[in-house]
């Protein structure tokens, strides 16, 4: 690992990812865990969108949403095929995850992540498994996609693999860093 200052720029790789079938493996239970609640978001709001999204992502450079017009923000939490759902722990939103239904035969994870303080509680597997079965609840829908990147938290490509995920796709891009970052050589 090495520390990275703020304003430099970096390499990073996208993979993409896919899942055909609908894994073997069941439907998780919250049964047996903390005070968890898992809530679907009706029209939210894009503050509320950019909340969950920086509160996860800020450690992983996610600010593309700060790029990108407002319109399109609207547009995209606004839609009825994309649904956000924020998982709830001891009464505050310890993760969240994002689908997308717009391709009609594909479902994406658009987001998912959890924040710093619910990391290495158990709560990722539950609620990527939970994420990935609603996924393939959805009508006409013939596979999963997600992408992760090496700026994400280093346990996500694993994790998408180990839950049934295949790699498709791979490609390098640079950035700029907001924020001093420490990166996986």
């Amino acid at each position: 690992m090495r520390d990275v200052p703020a304003g430099e720029e970096v390499t990073y790789w996208v993979t993409w990812l896919e899942m055909t079938s609908r894994p073997a493996y069941p439907r998780p239970q919250a049964r047996g865990r903390e005070s968890l609640l898992l809530i679907r978001a009706e029209a939210p709001p894009p503050w509320y969108f950019l909340a969950l999204y920086d509160a996860v992502g800020a450690r992983h450079e996610w600010t593309d949403w700060h790029r990108r017009p407002r319109a399109d923000l609207e547009a995209f939490v606004g839609d009825p095929r994309v649904e956000l759902y924020t998982l709830l722990g001891h009464g505050w939103p310890a993760g969240f995850f994002v689908l997308d239904t717009r391709d009609p035969a594909a479902c994406n994870l658009a987001y998912f992540g959890l924040v710093p303080e619910a990391v290495g509680r158990g709560l990722g597997t539950y609620l990527l498994h939970t994420a990935i079965h609603m996924g393939w609840d959805k009508q006409g829908v013939s596979r999963l996609t997600v992408n992760t990147n090496t700026l994400d938290h280093p346990a996500a490509l694993p994790l998408y693999q180990k839950s049934g995920f295949s790699p498709v796709r791979r490609e390098e891009y640079r950035r700029v860093l907001t924020r001093p970052q420490r990166l996986h050589d």
